[in-house]
């Protein structure tokens, strides 16, 4: 797995952002933005089977926290 700093210099050398986004991803990197997050924290946690189809304020929230955390680490 590489780090987030490689990953960013992978992507960083192409000029096309499907290229370098497919850069990122395969080097085990993400871009998340609150809504990305909320439905992936949606899918893991609620799964399938939920009530519901959409990810609610609680993933929401969880989302942000997420994001806050991950902001900080790579500061």
């Amino acid at each position: 797995m590489s780090t987030a700093r490689e990953a960013l210099e992978a992507a960083m050398g192409h000029s096309n952002p499907d290229a370098a986004m497919s850069a990122l991803s395969g080097h085990g990197a993400a871009i998340a933005t609150q809504d990305t997050m909320s439905q992936a924290i949606h899918d893991v946690y609620c799964g399938v089977m939920a009530d519901h189809q959409h990810p609610s304020d609680k993933d929401r929230e969880q989302a942000q926290k997420v994001l806050d955390a991950l902001s900080r680490l790579s500061a």
